[in-house]
């Protein structure tokens, strides 16, 4: 259903609007919504806006109060994002894009900035687990030559909402439940999934937290976007659009379901550790920039709206452009003074930088700086050490609580003309080199009467979900529709499943049917869509399968080993590993000392119980006689050796401990192999085929 300007409204339990709930059942909507002040709102699903498509404007009092009031619920811990973890770095310019952005940073080849990298789960307190299904945070500041710089993304390309209005609702619904305060760092509950179900346009964004994608292996084997369309200025003041992309050295990589939730059991500071320790032993994380750079022409012949939060453009219609890199090399010194006192904001941009009138990233210019002061509680924030620009920085603000610096002299207003008695004047403007908004040419304004709307290609909610959809492998789409029934699953509202699943039934109809069947409920009556859905064409670029990079750099080895192990066959595995990239764990019984079999005894990397073979990406099972005979009657080996397998990884044996592997249940593969050179090129990938003789998926 749309109204007269092509917006699909919300539904109800079957596709009734917010309006029809309203009108046909006041005493249970409990009386009109107002703001805090009593004054009734005519419409909260859209910001106030100078046009369709034109900038959101100032004067929404009903926007700056719900975002007001929503960034000061909690103090001091950030509201989203809690959970984080952080390193210091460099970001190094390869290319230079001197031709569309003034901007100092991506002038010069070879020029270092540096930067603060801090990534978070969304939904959890700080207190949470690192491994839950969830959106993951990718925040980077640069302390450029012209001031900070942040570019404030996630490891998704999209988001659940277009409108930053709708923010604080999606944050309410997701968050655990306002009267029982659980489920803590998850969205499996009734209140996220109504929601999302009256809200068509989270679509596209529940197929990818859907998918492995919300359930990364490693912070550092992750994606980073800058989710919004973006502006680069030139020195001639044109302008290019631009969507900014962070890709990894090591290639995108994920667990699966199972494996997340025994990490969670095993190390609730998973990703943490995993990155403190990949800095501190120099494997570096490094990620390439790469850019997509495009023009209003280019811009207006999409199918979709390049100001929709929701939507890509996909690489195979807009390649990406690399530009540079990001290399994390430093460990924070003190957690709390840099990771938890770090403050990004989107609204912090140079000159050659520039906003656009997306409504979700309009409404973020505001907020996050007033989030920044309420949790940091004082506009001097910016003082702080991690904050604090690496540049020059001169203005006449001054006082206010926790003001570190000391400014001398009397003037502390401009214009003045205290220079001319001798005295200091203080720093002025500098039409030249000062930042400077773009201004759009004769005839380009998108600005028009204010109007509480959206552009009419906002309306299209499922197009790109089926494209996603589309996009993944077999294995992928499994788990995407495995996702959806366990999430559902733990709905206790009757009437919520069905009307994801109508929702489901515009993107594909064996997902939506596959997802009623897990459930055990019929397929409910279609939700018609605003927007008749477009069959575009798949985005290889979109599948984590059809991307994995087979490498062992980077990667985490298991090696299984008891008393008895024959020494040379360990040293040799661990030197090829280590040449390899990868980083070989020994693991025994006991961290002790376990006799090898030239009488040497070493001392484990980790204790068999303490140390599951999900903290790994391959294994190895090196046993003699005696070991496997001894193994038998331990039920953490058996169980170690089953999730490696369970969770289709490389499994390498000594033929020793062929016993072991079959009392786990281990079934020969491509995956499961003597110990050599096989195994070395085993160890680099996943085995998606065995998964089907292993656990039933949707």
């Amino acid at each position: 259903m749309a109204d007269t300007n092509g917006f699909e409204t919300n539904r109800g339990k079957g596709g009734e609007t917010h309006q029809q709930l309203a009108s046909e059942g006041s005493h249970a909507v409990q009386g009109r919504l107002t703001t805090n002040q009593g004054i009734p709102i005519s419409d909260n699903q859209n910001s106030l806006k100078s046009g369709h498509r034109g900038p959101t404007l100032l004067e929404d009092f009903v926007l700056r109060e719900k975002i007001f009031h929503f960034d000061h619920e909690r103090i001091p811990e950030r509201i989203v994002h809690a959970r984080g973890s952080a390193a210091h770095g460099y970001f190094e310019l390869t290319e230079s894009l001197s031709d569309v952005t003034s901007a100092d940073l991506f002038q010069r080849v070879g020029d270092k900035v540096p930067v603060f990298v801090r990534f978070s789960t969304v939904a959890g307190g700080a207190g949470s687990v690192d491994t839950p299904r969830d959106v993951r945070g990718f925040a980077v500041k640069f302390y450029t030559q012209e001031g900070n710089w942040d570019l404030v993304g996630n490891n998704i390309p999209v988001f659940f909402i277009q409108d930053a209005i709708k923010f604080p609702d999606l944050i309410h619904s997701v968050k655990m439940e306002a009267d029982r305060a659980y489920p803590q760092a998850g969205s499996a509950h009734g209140t996220f999934w109504d929601f999302a179900s009256l809200m068509p346009e989270t679509t596209h964004m529940l197929m990818w937290a859907m998918s492995d994608r919300a359930i990364p292996r490693s912070l550092r084997m992750m994606q980073g976007f800058g989710i919004h369309t973006f502006r680069f200025v030139n020195k001639e003041g044109k302008s290019t659009f631009v969507k900014f992309h962070w890709k990894p050295k090591l290639g995108v990589q994920s667990t699966i379901w199972d494996e997340a939730v025994k990490l969670q059991a095993a190390d609730n500071d998973y990703h943490r550790r995993d990155l403190w320790e990949a800095i501190a032993t120099g494997n570096f994380p490094e990620w390439e920039l790469g850019v997509q750079l495009f023009d209003e022409d280019f811009a207006n012949k999409l199918p979709y709206d390049v100001l929709d939060a929701t939507k890509i453009i996909p690489e195979e219609v807009l390649p990406l452009k690399v530009v540079g890199r990001l290399v994390l090399d430093r460990n924070p010194d003190n957690f709390f003074a840099e990771t938890e006192q770090v403050a990004y904001c989107p609204a912090n941009i140079v000159p050659g930088i520039d906003f656009t009138n997306d409504p979700l990233l309009q409404g973020r210019l505001f907020s996050y700086l007033d989030t920044q002061k309420s949790r940091l509680g004082t506009a001097n924030f910016h003082q702080l050490p991690i904050n604090a620009p690496k540049c020059p920085m001169h203005n006449f603000q001054r006082d206010g609580m926790m003001q570190m610096t000391v400014p001398k002299g009397r003037a502390n207003y401009e214009p003045n003309s205290l220079s001319a008695a001798g005295e200091e004047g203080g720093p002025r403007e500098c039409p030249v080199t000062g930042f400077r908004s773009f201004e759009p040419a004769s005839g380009q304004n998108e600005q028009g009467d204010k109007l509480r709307v959206r552009a009419e290609l906002f309306a299209d909610h499922y197009s790109q979900a089926r494209l996603f959809w589309k996009s993944q492998t077999v294995s992928e789409q499994a788990h995407i529709a495995s996702s959806f029934v366990f999430e559902l699953s733990k709905v206790e509202f009757e009437h919520v499943p069905p009307r994801v699943i109508a929702n489901l039934m515009n993107v594909d109809m064996d997902l939506a049917k596959r997802v009623a069947d897990g459930l055990g409920i019929d397929l409910p009556k279609p939700n018609p869509a605003a927007k008749e859905p477009m069959d575009l064409d798949p985005s290889p670029a979109l599948s984590i399968q059809k991307n994995m990079l087979e490498t062992l750099e980077g990667r985490k080895i298991g090696i299984l080993i008891a008393d008895g192990t024959d020494a040379g066959v360990l040293t040799k595995l661990k030197d090829a590993l280590t040449k390899a990239g990868a980083t070989p764990f020994v693991v025994a019984p006991k961290v002790g000392k376990a006799q090898l079999s030239d009488g040497k005894a070493i001392k484990a990397d980790g204790q068999l119980a303490g140390s599951p073979s999900q903290m790994f990406d391959a294994v190895a099972v090196l046993l003699s006689k005696q070991g496997n005979d001894m193994l038998l009657r331990e039920a953490a080996a058996i169980q170690w050796v089953m999730d490696a397998f369970g969770h289709l990884k490389a499994v390498g044996h000594s033929p020793e401990a062929m016993p072991l592997l079959q009392k786990a249940g281990v079934e020969p593969d491509d995956g499961v192999l003597e110990l050599g050179d096989a195994f070395m090129a085993a160890a680099t990938k996943r085995y998606w085929d065995r998964e089907p003789k292993l656990r039933l998926l949707a």
